[in-house]
């Protein structure tokens, strides 16, 4: 028998923390928090801290920590299902049990994880090679004290966690499938993490599933997390969400920044409603999830281009999944971490009232370019605006963005409504059998100009921010084009392709292998890549010239003229960027007569 989740979550936002654990430890408070003597290690010092905005304990000698089922499953040696059954009683929830056959075959996974993260918390905190890790968390002016409740924790070289993991008895292939260690050629064993500050990642339940593991020193990738498992999909958690989704709901309100130290200052700076993804592409599945808590979250990400980048397609995702959304835009130089440490929380509210939705942050950004004051530049600008436009799921939303454009643009809704209809990715090659299969097609069977835009991005990681500032709708692309140009493009330049590797969905992680394999070399690198982004904008026209055709026979008389006028400079536009293009449409059009 199991226990549903969501009456999991039920009981503990049920439970008073401070009355459950009252009852067995004496409490006072001290400011937002209550401490008392530790219930696990003993003493009469009040080293034992409740913390009720975050719904959990903690204790700053013997390092205990949790939440109130947890402290149950401590204390009187009960198991999970049975610590949520007493927590349960006391709150008067009733429990409706669901059939599961035989045990949760994923517990070995969970347990191998939690082991994982005691032993990386020790090192951390006592370890004399965690020195490094300890003089780096310094350095950005973070206290042991203040992050050990996160229970970050250190991975050294060498084979320390192999052999006390091996000593704590858990099997070798545990270990392999929950991406705590790796499997050399040779058939040994090496511990995933090395040499890295690790922060552990929750799922709802507060279980550890996985880590992201920050490099100490000059290594790549500079941020590596655990691989895919039972247990671990990147795509669908949050840092952070286990223990802020309760803010998060009281708020009605989220906070998604772009890092795991981000986090941490705000959430030190009593900023409690802060997620992040967990350094990856968001996905509409996180989106669906952070819909869970609040119908309104803010995106708080670097101001610069890249960051600009992310934003914005991590503000469509959040619309897809139904979210209202707002960009807020952080002072130049600072990031949220800086922000908050030099401001404190006051900063951080002062940027979030001056938050914009993020249909108006586009519009503004546009207007600084200078594009509204030609025809031209409104179009360049409506391309820009209709990944939102498309991404809007809510239909309130959607109708309100449609009418800003007509406003800001000029253009008649049936005519953005007409392009939102008719704007679809260019009709792929034929693929092989083995594509529909899920199995590798050779990069070289499906050509265009998207895939040479990813290999110049791959060359020339330089390019990167040109590139993806210049495809402003990758939706154009067919995948798995799509995904690994969106990736790549949101790639910082100092860091390697191969990193992608570990957080591509299939498909695109195949096409990456290839490409990386591939022997590329062109001899004029910019010359490919104007080219192949002539080829992406001939295509956008194409498109355009095919709607006015569709509508010039059923078009009035007085529209028809305009009509004709269009097709002459959007044809003329075409011979321009795509002469080979261009004379084949106009044999195919004289054919016709």
């Amino acid at each position: 028998m199991s226990i549903p989740d969501e009456v999991i979550e039920q009981v503990r936002d049920a439970a008073d923390l401070i009355e459950i654990i009252g009852e067995h430890v004496a409490l006072k408070r001290t400011g937002t928090d209550y401490r008392g003597p530790c219930p696990f290690h003993g003493g009469t010092n009040r080293n034992f801290a409740v913390i009720p905005r975050k719904q959990m304990f903690y204790c700053f000698v013997c390092h205990e920590a949790g939440d109130v089922f947890t402290f149950f499953m401590k204390k009187f040696g009960m198991d999970y299902p049975s610590a949520v059954r007493d927590v349960a009683r006391r709150v008067g929830i009733a429990i409706p049990e669901r059939q599961q056959a035989g045990p949760d075959p994923r517990e070995p996974l969970f347990e191998a994880v939690a082991v994982a993260q005691e032993w990386y918390a020790r090192q951390l905190r006592d370890a004399p090679e965690a020195k490094a890790a300890r003089d780096y968390l310094a350095s950005r002016e973070f206290t042991l004290d203040a992050v050990l409740p996160f229970g970050l924790g250190f991975a050294p070289t060498g084979n320390a966690f192999l052999d006390a993991v091996e000593k704590l008895g858990v099997p070798p292939d545990v270990l392999v499938a929950a991406g705590l260690v790796l499997r050399r050629d040779d058939g040994k064993l090496r511990a995933r993490f090395w040499s890295r500050l690790l922060f552990p990642i929750h799922d709802l339940r507060g279980r550890v599933v996985g880590f992201g593991g920050r490099v100490l020193g000059d290594g790549e990738p500079k941020y590596l997390n655990s691989p895919e498992s039972e247990i671990f999909h990147k795509g669908r958690l949050l840092y952070h969400l286990h223990e802020a989704r309760h803010a998060i709901r009281k708020a009605e309100h989220a906070l998604l920044v772009e890092g795991y130290f981000d986090v941490l200052r705000l959430v030190l700076a009593g900023v409690e409603h802060v997620v992040a993804p967990l350094g990856t592409g968001f996905t509409v599945e996180q989106g669906k999830l952070l819909r869970r808590y609040a119908p309104h979250a803010t995106v708080l990400f670097d101001s610069d281009a890249p960051g600009l980048r992310a934003t914005f397609r991590t503000a469509d995702e959040l619309l897809r999944a139904g979210v209202r959304v707002s960009v807020a835009t952080l002072p130049d130089g600072e990031d949220p971490d800086s922000l908050a440490q030099k401001g404190g929380s006051a900063a951080v509210e002062k940027v979030l009232r001056d938050a914009l939705d993020v249909f108006e942050r586009k519009l503004q950004l546009i207007e600084r370019k200078g594009w509204m004051g030609s025809l031209s530049g409104r179009r360049q600008a409506l391309d820009r605006l209709l990944p939102t436009l498309r991404a809007a799921s809510d239909p309130v939303t959607l109708d309100l963005y449609l009418a800003r454009v007509g406003e800001v643009l000029g253009v008649s809704r049936d005519a953005i409504q007409r392009e939102l209809a008719e704007h679809r990715p260019p009709p792929e090659p034929p693929a092989r059998r083995e594509a529909a299969r899920g199995e590798p097609v050779p990069a070289r069977s499906r050509p265009g100009p998207g895939r040479d835009l990813i290999r110049a991005m791959l060359q020339d990681p330089g390019l990167r921010s040109r590139i993806g500032e210049a495809v402003a709708d990758p939706s154009v692309l067919p995948e798995p084009d799509r995904s690994l140009f969106v990736a790549v493009a949101a790639l910082p330049a100092a860091d390697a392709p191969a990193t992608l590797l570990e957080t591509l969905e299939a498909s695109p992680r195949v096409l990456l292998a290839q490409l990386l394999e591939e022997a590329w070399a062109p001899p004029d690198l910019d010359a490919v890549v104007s080219g192949a982004l002539n080829r992406l904008e001939a295509w956008r026209v194409e498109q355009q010239l095919r709607e006015i055709d569709r509508r010039l026979p059923l078009a009035p008389e007085d529209e028809k003229t305009t009509l004709a006028r269009q097709k002459e400079a959007l044809s003329r536009e075409l011979s321009r960027l795509h002469p080979g293009r261009w004379n084949v449409i106009r044999k195919g059009r004289s054919s016709a007569r």
